[in-house]
C-alpha cells in the first residue's frame, strides 16, 4: 500500500540532506517518493521491466545531482518527475533501436500493469488537472504551446525542435521557458 507523500517542505529538506550526500535521507527519499515515479514510469513506458531499469537511472541522477534542484523553480514531486520522464525517454529512444525488444506500446504480461492503474478518486482529479492544464494551453502563444506540447509529450529535445520548427535554438528555448512560465502562473492561478 502507498504511503502518503510527503509534504513539499519535508521532500526538500530530504533533498538538501541528499546533496550534501547523506545515505539515509537518500533512503527516505526513496521510499517517499519511488512508488510515485514506478507508476509513472510505467504508464509512460509500458513495460514494468523498463519502468525498473528507468526508476534505478532517475533515482542514480538524483543521487548526482540533487544540489540542482531548486525550490523556487518548482516542487520536489514535479523535478522528480522530470528526471523520471526523461530517463524514460532516453530508454526509449535507446531501445529503438534494440534488437529483440517489444515497442513501448507492447507488454509481455498485461496483468503486471493492472496495479499501476489509478483509483477513480486518482482518475477524476486527473481529468480536472487536465482540462485545467487545456484551459492554461489555449492561452498561450503558439509558437510557445506547440513548442511546450512537441517538448513535453513528445519527447523532442530543444535541438530536434529547433530543426523540426526551422527556428533557431535560442529561439526555441525561449518559447519553451516562457510558455512553461505562462503555464504555472496560469496553474497556480486557478
Amino acid at each position: 500500500m502507498n504511503q502518503p507523500l510527503a509534504p513539499d517542505a519535508d521532500l526538500t529538506a530530504l533533498l538538501a540532506a541528499v546533496a550534501r550526500g547523506d545515505p539515509p535521507a537518500f533512503a527516505e527519499l526513496y521510499a517517499q517518493t519511488s512508488a510515485r515515479l514506478y507508476a509513472l514510469l510505467v504508464r509512460i513506458l509500458k513495460r514494468p521491466d523498463w519502468a525498473e531499469e528507468a526508476l534505478q537511472d532517475c533515482y542514480m541522477r538524483v543521487w548526482l545531482r540533487s544540489e540542482s534542484y531548486a525550490p523556487e523553480r518548482g516542487s520536489p514531486m514535479a523535478w522528480l518527475s522530470t528526471i523520471a520522464r526523461y530517463r524514460a525517454l532516453d530508454l526509449i529512444r535507446m531501445r529503438r533501436t534494440a534488437p529483440g525488444d517489444a515497442p513501448a506500446g507492447e507488454s509481455a504480461d498485461p496483468a503486471l500493469l493492472a496495479d499501476a492503474a489509478p483509483r477513480p478518486d486518482e482518475q477524476a482529479a486527473q481529468r480536472e488537472g487536465l482540462e485545467r492544464l487545456r484551459r492554461c494551453l489555449d492561452q498561450l502563444a503558439e509558437d510557445s504551446r506547440r513548442s511546450v506540447l512537441m517538448a513535453y509529450y513528445e519527447g523532442y529535445t530543444h535541438g530536434e525542435l529547433a530543426r523540426r520548427l526551422g527556428a533557431p535554438l535560442g529561439t526555441v528555448k525561449s518559447w519553451v521557458r516562457r510558455g512553461l512560465q505562462q503555464l504555472r502562473a496560469c496553474l497556480e492561478a486557478h
